[in-house]
């Protein structure tokens, strides 16, 4: 699918098992609160590394999780195909962020440097952990060593500075650890 930079899609949540016998699949959520996922439309699900425009006929809160109905998917056998595919949603659905603030798919392929300019490698995702967001930071070819990092998104701290034109963040963090 190709994406435009208007049509820039970013990971909100994931498919997961499936709900009962009449095709219903339990839903997991990277939005904050949870069921805001539901206020985003339309869905695309990547699957298989496919991409599939999915309807949401029904969704609703089920405990401390979400479960949907979707279009198409009649049978708890339907739901398990589904189950591990990602749902994006258009990057220009979510909210403005304040000056500073960043969405993880903004953060996710920018390169790390060192505040010397020394390449780390490149942001593959984050962790949420609880007392912070943590960047996983892969080695590239070019950066100094092949070592996978956990650096911790301390802004200001950490987190020196983020340039999205450059595709680049600079740290305060020793390449030795």
């Amino acid at each position: 699918m190709e994406q435009t930079a208007a049509e820039k899609l970013t990971l909100v949540g994931k498919l997961a098992a499936p709900y009962g016998v009449k095709g219903w699949v339990k839903i997991y959520s990277y939005t904050d609160p949870i069921d805001n996922l539901f206020s985003y439309k339309p869905w695309q699900v990547k699957r298989d590394g496919q991409w599939f425009p999915v309807k949401l006929e029904a969704a609703k809160r089920h405990g401390k999780g979400l479960i949907a109905k979707l279009a198409g998917i009649e049978s708890p056998e339907q739901a398990r195909d589904w189950g591990g595919a990602e749902i994006y949603v258009s990057l220009d659905q979510l909210p403005e962020l304040e000056a500073g603030e960043y969405y993880w798919s903004q953060l996710e392929n920018l390169l790390v440097l060192t505040e010397s300019g020394e390449l780390l490698g490149r942001v593959d995702h984050l962790i949420e952990t609880g007392s912070n967001d943590v960047l996983v930071v892969k080695a590239t070819a070019d950066s100094r060593d092949k070592t996978e990092r956990l650096i911790p998104y301390l802004p200001e701290q950490v987190i020196k500075e983020i340039d999205l034109d450059a595709g680049t963040i600079r740290v305060d963090w020793d390449p030795e650890f």
